[in-house]
C-alpha cells in the first residue's frame, strides 16, 4: 500500500504551486490532444483529448493543465504515474472508456481536483485507497460502471465531496452506501437503477444524521421506500421512478416531519398507485416543484384535486394532463404531450411565469390562449405546427421576455406585434418567405434575434454611408429607426426557386443598431449576396461577425470600414482565392479569424493584413498544400492554429513548416500529428509530421558547408603548427626514427664500427681537419666517423646519420654559431639526445668552438636544455693549452656508462 504524504509537506507544496505560476517550455504540438482556445489569454489551460482512440494517458500533457477531457477513448487502466505532477488540475473527465482498474495512489498528486467523471467504465470494485489525495474533490460521477462492491474505506479521503452519482450499477444493500452518508459535505446522492430491493433507514447504522439534500433512488427492483428515522433532516429533493418496468412501490413515512423540507418531488412510470401518490402529496408541506411523468391518464385526472390543494406549489411538470385551479402556479411544463392546442385550463393560471409547450402538435394560437396569463415571462412553442400568429395572440403579454417559435410552419410574421419587454426572439426554421428588419421595430427591448426566411430585405449601402458619416443630405423622406438594445442577430436564409427572381426593396427606411455585438448570417443553398451585404454597416460596435455561404466571392475591401471594434470574423464557404490584405486593414484589433472552405491555396495575402493582435486562426478544408512558415511571423500573438483537412504535400517544400510546428512554443497547431499527406510515394497513408525533413538537408549545400569549414580549420591549424610547433613535431619524428633504428640494432646486436661520430657544420670543417683529426686519429688512435668521408653514397641522409650515431660509441658535437643554424646538425644532435636518454649512457660529448651567451641559445630549446644538464668542453678557454683540451677529450672518449665532469659550465 502506498504511504500517504506528510500533511506538512503537502501543504508546503500546495503553497508553492499556487504562488509560482510557471509554464514548462515544451513544444506546443501535442500528439493526441489539443489545448482549447480561450478568448482570454490569461485563462486556465484546458485540454481536449476526447474521441482520439487513446489507450493510455498521454505523456506529453502539460503539467499546468487545469481541465483535462479524456472522454470516449480506449483506456483500460489508470496507472500510478499517469497524472504525476498535475497538481493544478481541477476537472478530469474519464467518461466512456473501458477502465477496469485504478492503481492505488493514481490521483495522489491531484490535490486540487474538484470534479472527477468516471462514468460508463468497467469498475466492478472500489478499492480502499482508490481516491487517495482527492481531499478537495466536490463532484464524482461513477454511474454506469457495474459496481458491485464498495470497500468500507473507499471514500475516506473525499472529505469535501458534495455530489456523488452511483446510478446504473449493481449495488444491492443499503449498507453499501453507509460510509457515503457519513461524508461531512455530501449533499447529492444518485442511486438510480441499481439492484436495491428496499431502501429503509432503519438498516443504516449512522453515528449522526446525514447532510444529504438530494436523493435519486429510482429502480426496477425497489419495492419498499421507508424513512422511519430522522437521518435526513436536510433532505429537499426526492426522485423515484422505475427504470424500465411498471411496479407499485410501498411508501412508508410514519412521521411527516421526516420530510418537512422536501421542496422537489419527481414520480414517474406509475411507481405508486393513485392512493399512494395522494398520500405522499398530502404529507409534503413545503413542496415547490412537482414532476409527474408517464403516469396513467386516470391517475392524472384524480390527482388534480390533491395538487390544487398544495399552497406552496410553484412549478408543475405534467404529461397528458388537464390543469385547473392552480392560482399560485408559476411554472408549467407540458411539453411532449401531443397537444393540438394550448390547454384551456392554462388560461386561468394568472400567476404563471414560465410555460413550456415544446414538442406538441399545436396547429394555431388564438387570441384567448394567453389572455389571462399576463405575468408570463417565458413562452416556449418550439417544434409545433403553428402556421400563423396574429397580433392579438400576445397582446396582453407585456412582461414577456423570451419567445421561442422555432421549428414551426410560420409563413408570415406580423409586423404589428408589440412586445415592449421582449429580449429574446427565435423564429428560425420556419417557412417565412419574406422578412425585413422593420418587422421587429415593435420589440424595442430586443437583445437577441434569431430568424429564418427565404428573402431578407436589408438596407442600401448609400443609406448606411449617410448614418455613419452623418451626412447633411439625409432628407425628410428618410425614416431612421433604431433597435437600441439588440445585441445578437442571427439570420438564416432558406431560398427556394419560387423566390429566385425576387429583388431587394430599396426603401428609404434606415435602421441603426447601436448596441449590436454579434451578427450571424447563414445561407442554405444559393443566396443573393446583396440581401445581407450592407446590414452590418450600421453596427458600429460590432464585435463578432459570422457569415456562412453568403458571398460567392471575396467581399469588397470596404466591408469593415464602419466596424473598427471587430474581434472575431468568420467566413465559411466563401471564395477567398483572389482575396487581398486590404479587407482586414480596418480591423487591427481582430483576435479570431476563421476562413473555412474558402478555396485558399496560399496565405501570402495575410502577411500584410496587419493582424498583430490575432490569437485564433482557423483555415480548415481549404487547398493549402505548401505552407510558408514565415507567414506566421506576421502574427506575433497567434496561439491557436487549425489547418485540418488540407491537401498537404509531404516533401521538402514543407520542411521548414514541419520544423516550425514541432519546435515553436507559442502557437498550438491543433491536431497537427493527424494531418495527412495528399499524396505519397507509397500507397499507404502517411502523416505530415512523420516526413523526414533531414532528407531535405542532403542537397549539396550542407556538404559544401562542412567541407569548406574543415578546409578553413585545417589551414589555420597548419599555419599554427608551422609557426609554433614545427620544431617539436620534427623532433618527435626523429626521435621515433631513432627509437625504431635502436630497436632494430638491438635485435641484430650490431657492434660499434667507430669510436665517435663527429657532428659539425661545413664552416667548421677546417678546424676539424686542422686541429681534431691529427690529434684524435693520428696521436690517440681513435676511429672517427666523418660524414664527407664515411657516409654511404646513395643512401638517404637521415639513415646515414642514424647509422653513424648508433654505429659509434660516442657522438662529438662541434658547436658553433653556424652549427646552431644548420638544419642537419640540429637533427644529428636530436638523434644523439634520444640515444642518450634511451641508453642512459654518456654517449654525447659537446665541444664549443665559440663563446655563445645563454641568451643566444634561447631559440635553440634542445641545445639550451642539454647545456644546462651536462658538462661540456670549450676550445676558446683552453686555446693557450691545447694539450689539456685534447686530454679531456680522450678521457671523455674512454668513459663508458657514467658521466664525468670535465670543466665547469661557462654560465
Amino acid at each position: 500500500m502506498a504511504a500517504a504524504r506528510p500533511p506538512s509537506s503537502c501543504f508546503v507544496l500546495q503553497i508553492l504551486l499556487l504562488v509560482v505560476n510557471f509554464n514548462l517550455s515544451l513544444p506546443y504540438v501535442l500528439k493526441k490532444c489539443s489545448v482549447r482556445y480561450e478568448e482570454n489569454p490569461s485563462a486556465d489551460m484546458a485540454l481536449d483529448c476526447a474521441n482520439r482512440k487513446i489507450e493510455n494517458v498521454p505523456k506529453d500533457i502539460p503539467k499546468d493543465a487545469v481541465s483535462l477531457n479524456l472522454n470516449n477513448n480506449w483506456m483500460q487502466k489508470i496507472n500510478g504515474g499517469d497524472f504525476s505532477g498535475m497538481s493544478k488540475l481541477r476537472i478530469l473527465d474519464l467518461t466512456s472508456n473501458q477502465i477496469a482498474q485504478v492503481d492505488e495512489g493514481s490521483f495522489i498528486d491531484l490535490m486540487f481536483l474538484q470534479t472527477l467523471c468516471m462514468g460508463n467504465n468497467k469498475l466492478n470494485v472500489l478499492m480502499s485507497n482508490m481516491f487517495q489525495g482527492l481531499s478537495n474533490l466536490t463532484v464524482l460521477f461513477l454511474n454506469n460502471n457495474g459496481i458491485q462492491v464498495i470497500h468500507a474505506t473507499a471514500f475516506q479521503f473525499l472529505t469535501s465531496l458534495q455530489t456523488l452519482d452511483l446510478g446504473n450499477n449493481r449495488l444491492r444493500q443499503i449498507t453499501d452506501i453507509q460510509p457515503i452518508l457519513q461524508l461531512p459535505q455530501i449533499t447529492m446522492l444518485g442511486l438510480k437503477c441499481n439492484s436495491f430491493t428496499s431502501f429503509e433507514t432503519k438498516d443504516l447504522l449512522l453515528n449522526q444524521s446525514s447532510n444529504l439534500q438530494e436523493l435519486d433512488i429510482s429502480g426496477d427492483s425497489l419495492t419498499i421506500f421507508s424513512i422511519s428515522t430522522p437521518v435526513f433532516p436536510y433532505l429537499q429533493k426526492i426522485e423515484i421512478s422505475m427504470c424500465f418496468c411498471y411496479k407499485d412501490l410501498q411508501w412508508e413515512i410514519p412521521d411527516k416531519q421526516f420530510l418537512r423540507n422536501i421542496s422537489y418531488l419527481y414520480l414517474g412510470r406509475s411507481i405508486l398507485s393513485f392512493e399512494g401518490i395522494t398520500k405522499v402529496l398530502e404529507s409534503l408541506d413545503s413542496l415547490h416543484h412537482l414532476r409527474l411523468e408517464a403516469l396513467k391518464m386516470h391517475v392524472y385526472e384524480g390527482l388534480l384535486f390533491t395538487i390544487c390543494k398544495i399552497p406552496t406549489l410553484r412549478k408543475l411538470d405534467l404529461f397528458n394532463s388537464h390543469i385547473k385551479n392552480l392560482p399560485h402556479l408559476r411554472s408549467l411544463n407540458v411539453c411532449d404531450n401531443q397537444l393540438k392546442q394550448v390547454p384551456h385550463d392554462a388560461r386561468s393560471l394568472c400567476s404563471l411565469e414560465i410555460l413550456n409547450l415544446n414538442y406538441n402538435y399545436i396547429l394555431e394560437l388564438t387570441c384567448e390562449d394567453f389572455e389571462n396569463t399576463t405575468q408570463l415571462r417565458e413562452l416556449y412553442l418550439k417544434r409545433n405546427r403553428i402556421s400563423q400568429v396574429d397580433y392579438c395572440v400576445f397582446l396582453n403579454l407585456e412582461s414577456l421576455k423570451l419567445l421561442d417559435l422555432s421549428f414551426n410552419q410560420l409563413i408570415t410574421f406580423e409586423n404589428n406585434i408589440f412586445l415592449p419587454q421582449l429580449e429574446i426572439l427565435n423564429i428560425n426554421h420556419n417557412e417565412i418567405a419574406f422578412l425585413e428588419i422593420l418587422d421587429f421595430l415593435g420589440f424595442q427591448s430586443l437583445k437577441q434575434l434569431d430568424l429564418g426566411t427565404t428573402f431578407f430585405d436589408g438596407m442600401t449601402q448609400r443609406s448606411f454611408h449617410k448614418v455613419n458619416k452623418q451626412e447633411n443630405n439625409i432628407s425628410s423622406r428618410d425614416r431612421i429607426w433604431e433597435l437600441k438594445l439588440l445585441e445578437n442577430l442571427t439570420i438564416e436564409l432558406n431560398p427556394r426557386n419560387l423566390f429566385s427572381s425576387l429583388q431587394t426593396n430599396y426603401s428609404r427606411d434606415i435602421v441603426v443598431f447601436k448596441s449590436m455585438k454579434r451578427y450571424t448570417a447563414i445561407c442554405n443553398f444559393f443566396c443573393f449576396p446583396h440581401q445581407l451585404a450592407d446590414i452590418h454597416r450600421s453596427m458600429t460596435y460590432l464585435e463578432n461577425f459570422t457569415v456562412v455561404n453568403v458571398f460567392t466571392e471575396a467581399p469588397s475591401i470596404d466591408m469593415f470600414w464602419f466596424n473598427p471594434d471587430l474581434k472575431s470574423v468568420t467566413f465559411i464557404e466563401t471564395d477567398f482565392s483572389e482575396a487581398g490584405p486590404e479587407l482586414f486593414l480596418p480591423i487591427p484589433n481582430l483576435h479570431s479569424l476563421e476562413l473555412s472552405k474558402c478555396n485558399i491555396s496560399s496565405l501570402d495575402f495575410l502577411v500584410k493584413a496587419n493582424l498583430t493582435a490575432l490569437r485564433f486562426l482557423k483555415l480548415t478544408d481549404n487547398e493549402l498544400s505548401v505552407i510558408n512558415d514565415t507567414v506566421f511571423k506576421s502574427f506575433p500573438s497567434l496561439t491557436y492554429l487549425d489547418l485540418d483537412n488540407n491537401p498537404f504535400t509531404c516533401n521538402c517544400s514543407n520542411a521548414r513548416f514541419i520544423q516550425w510546428v514541432k519546435n515553436n512554443k507559442q502557437t498550438q497547431v491543433v491536431n497537427a500529428h493527424q494531418y495527412k499527406c495528399s499524396s505519397s510515394v507509397d500507397k499507404g497513408e502517411s502523416l505530415l509530421l512523420e516526413y523526414d525533413v533531414h532528407l531535405c538537408w542532403d542537397d549539396g549545400r550542407f556538404f559544401y558547408f562542412i567541407s569548406s569549414t574543415c578546409l578553413v580549420v585545417l589551414t589555420l591549424l597548419t599555419s599554427f603548427i608551422y609557426n609554433f610547433l614545427w620544431w617539436h613535431l620534427t623532433y618527435t619524428f626523429h626521435l621515433f626514427l631513432a627509437y625504431f633504428y635502436d630497436s632494430q640494432r638491438r635485435k641484430k646486436e650490431v657492434l660499434h664500427r667507430f669510436d665517435a661520430f663527429v657532428s659539425y657544420n661545413v664552416h667548421d670543417e677546417g678546424w676539424v681537419y686542422r686541429e681534431m683529426l691529427p690529434v684524435l686519429e693520428g696521436q690517440q688512435g681513435w676511429r672517427l666517423c666523418l660524414h664527407h668521408r664515411d657516409f654511404q653514397p646513395g643512401k638517404p641522409i637521415i639513415e646515414n646519420i642514424t647509422d653513424a650515431i648508433y654505429g659509434s660509441r660516442k657522438t662529438i658535437c662541434v658547436i658553433s654559431r653556424s652549427y646552431l643554424q644548420s638544419e642537419w646538425c640540429s637533427r644529428e644532435i636530436q638523434m644523439a639526445s634520444f640515444r642518450l636518454f634511451d641508453e642512459k649512457k654518456d654517449v654525447l660529448v659537446l665541444l664549443f668552438l665559440e663563446n655563445i651567451p645563454a641568451r643566444h641559445l634561447s631559440p635553440y630549446y634542445r641545445m639550451r636544455k642539454l647545456v644546462k644538464k651536462r658538462t661540456y668542453l670549450s676550445w676558446p678557454q683552453v686555446a693557450q693549452h691545447p694539450e689539456v683540451f685534447w686530454q679531456n677529450v680522450q678521457r671523455a672518449l674512454q668513459t663508458g656508462g657514467t658521466e664525468s665532469c670535465y670543466l665547469p659550465p661557462l654560465f
